[in-house]
């Protein structure tokens, strides 16, 4: 299924030098476009992973998406986390009809391994998305050597 995407190329543009002046933050701020929210705006959230001796502590931004719209898997050695949001604007004026529709997706994938996934949890709380994964004991390998 093809459509088409909203560009705009001065955002893109002001978002590439790193610097964005007061007057470009209100044009934003003031333009009709749907919702641009920081989480949709670059194609990513920002992830930050944690490592101790029983697992694995992942807490990912997404403020404004509910969990209905969040997806967590995990399969060959690597966790999932996939957003798909859906935005509708309409505005009924006089006998004309605005509308707009927007479909947002994204996702990242991380490389776990020993995880044990029967245990894996997780909460969105605030706009952040807690995943616990515990580690799945391995056994030490023991092997008796003979003595020749």
């Amino acid at each position: 299924m093809f459509g088409l995407t909203p560009f705009n190329r001065q955002a893109v543009q002001r978002s590439n030098n790193g610097f964005v002046d007061f007057y470009h933050v209100m044009d934003d701020f003031f333009n009709n476009d749907l919702l641009n929210l920081r989480d949709f705006k670059y194609d990513t959230f920002k992830v930050d992973i944690k490592e101790d001796a029983n697992g694995y502590a992942i807490e990912a931004e997404m403020p404004g998406v509910k969990k209905e719209d969040i997806a967590i898997d995990y399969q060959n050695d690597q966790l999932i986390i996939a957003v798909q949001r859906k935005e509708e604007m309409n505005d009924e004026k006089d006998q004309y009809i605005h509308r707009e529709r927007r479909i947002a997706s994204m996702q990242r994938a991380i490389s776990l391994k020993d995880v044990k996934v029967e245990g894996i949890t997780a909460k969105l709380e605030e706009g952040i998305l807690k995943i616990n994964i515990p580690k799945e004991e391995v056994p030490k390998a023991k092997r008796l050597i003979e003595i020749q």
